[in-house]
């Protein structure tokens, strides 16, 4: 059995893995005080809570910053001010006494897709996660490419218009707009035809990212996550238009794009770290 964790700004969730199905997850809001401490006691918490009484073969933990991935070291976590340097791959270790890996959580992603979802049926992948943020993780000829940082392919970071990607594919971008991602896609599931230009002008913006990632990467598929990504019936059709205008159309046409259907796909990822 392995462990998956999913260290996320708002909460912690930690999942029990074996043979390839989640058997035992529980979760705690993540504490936000001065005391990296904290973090870690509920992380361990956590881990002994779904583990119960069986062997833990090793542990995977996902977080939404830069790792140092080979000596576990987290740096400067989004969300969670007390954790500026992190050395969790030594603590779970000395506390468990099982391998631990540690990576970016959009890699993280990826990798449960590519292991255990659609993206299975591909050996070249990216996976983008649409949220409060904007994450991208890589698969290359079926296996994780981190790069030094884990920040590989984090193309949602690159210039773009005022901003970045990041700004205009995000739950920023419905902010600005006077509403959230939530409210938006409520109303254009209600057929509410004035919600209808924010969608058409995301959709657009999303379809840049698809081409920045085309140029970077030439994948075989992308895979969208995320919360905003549950409303993509909404923003599918224009950003498929913004594509139409991309230089090199062959790849498009060859382009598999698709949404995770993967529940927890996050603490998958996180197990699969594990070899």
């Amino acid at each position: 059995m392995k462990i998956g964790i999913d260290l996320g700004g708002t909460n912690i969730r930690v999942g029990a893995v074996s043979d390839g199905k989640i058997v035992r997850k529980a979760q705690v809001p993540t504490p936000h005080t001065s005391c990296p401490d904290e973090v870690v006691d509920a992380i361990v918490n956590l881990i002994r809570q779904v583990a119960a009484d069986d062997a833990i073969e090793g542990i995977g933990i996902g977080v939404p910053s830069v790792v140092d991935w080979e000596k576990g070291i987290v740096y400067n976590v989004m969300n969670i001010p007390s954790w500026k340097e992190v050395h969790i791959k030594d603590i779970l270790e000395g506390t468990f006494g099982v391998p631990v890996a540690v990576n970016n959580d959009a890699n993280c992603f990826a990798l449960g897709e590519k292991m255990y979802g659609a993206a299975r049926l591909y050996d070249d992948v990216v996976g983008i996660t649409l949220g409060t943020g904007v994450g991208a993780g890589l698969i290359f000829g079926g296996r994780l490419y981190s790069g030094r940082n884990t920040a590989a392919g984090e193309v949602c970071s690159l210039p773009y218009l005022e901003s970045d990607y990041e700004h205009y594919c995000s739950s920023g971008f419905f902010v600005d707009c006077g509403t959230t991602g939530r409210d938006a896609a409520t109303l254009a599931s209600e057929g509410n035809a004035d919600i209808m230009p924010v969608w058409q002008e995301f959709g657009s913006h999303v379809g840049n990212l698809v081409k920045a990632v085309l140029l970077a990467y030439d994948p075989q598929a992308i895979v969208f996550g995320g919360s905003i990504a549950k409303a993509f019936e909404h923003f599918e059709k224009p950003m498929m238009q913004s594509l139409e205008t991309f230089m090199y159309p062959n790849m498009v046409q060859r382009l598999k794009i698709f949404v995770s259907e993967l529940d927890d796909v996050a603490i998958y990822g996180a197990s699969a770290l594990v070899q």
